[in-house]
């Protein structure tokens, strides 16, 4: 009887702890989408930075970077890439709309910034996550890449914010 009360007290004192943290299951942060739901190129320009923010950083606002799912890293790249293979179609649009010094081909043009804001800042963010992994094994040697990166988005996001409530366009149908 003694051994039977003693193992009850040892199983059940943890559910007597009051205040004690419960562990909670969190969902995934970021969720994979398909070009057309998350390209920000149909906004007004001026707003690239914070739109491409709000799709690839504020997930993983308070995320310890090294804890992300290589799922959530895959999912990501993905996306990105869909940026990058973009640029081809902005490139098409813009030649087709008479190039950059027509109406269409300049709202076109400014689409292709924020889209190439949206494609760096995805870059920044994968690399970022990648670097929390390689320097916490000690590997200091990633920061260039990064610093290219940051060089390249600043540059468009310089760009963008140039052109600030201008009308922006992509080359999906039906965009505005």
């Amino acid at each position: 009887m003694v051994r039977l009360s003693f193992a009850l007290s040892v199983l059940l004192a943890p559910l007597l702890v009051v205040g004690a943290p419960v562990p909670l299951v969190s969902k995934r942060a970021f969720q994979a989408k398909s070009y057309p739901q998350f390209q920000i190129s149909s906004t007004p320009a001026g707003t690239a930075q914070a739109e491409a923010a709000a799709i690839f950083i504020a997930p993983f606002n308070g995320v310890d970077l090294k804890t992300v799912p290589s799922a959530d890293i895959n999912a990501m790249s993905n996306m990105r890439v869909a940026a990058e293979n973009a640029e081809t179609n902005f490139n098409s649009a813009i030649a087709a709309a008479g190039g950059t010094k027509t109406a269409a081909g300049a709202i076109l043009q400014n689409g292709k910034i924020k889209n190439k804001v949206l494609k760096l800042t995805g870059l920044l963010q994968i690399d970022l996550i990648k670097a929390s992994f390689t320097k916490a094994q000690g590997d200091k040697n990633v920061d260039a890449a990064i610093a290219d990166i940051q060089t390249k988005l600043a540059a468009n996001i310089k760009i963008d914010v140039a052109s600030k409530g201008k009308q922006s366009k992509s080359f999906l149908n039906g965009s505005t």
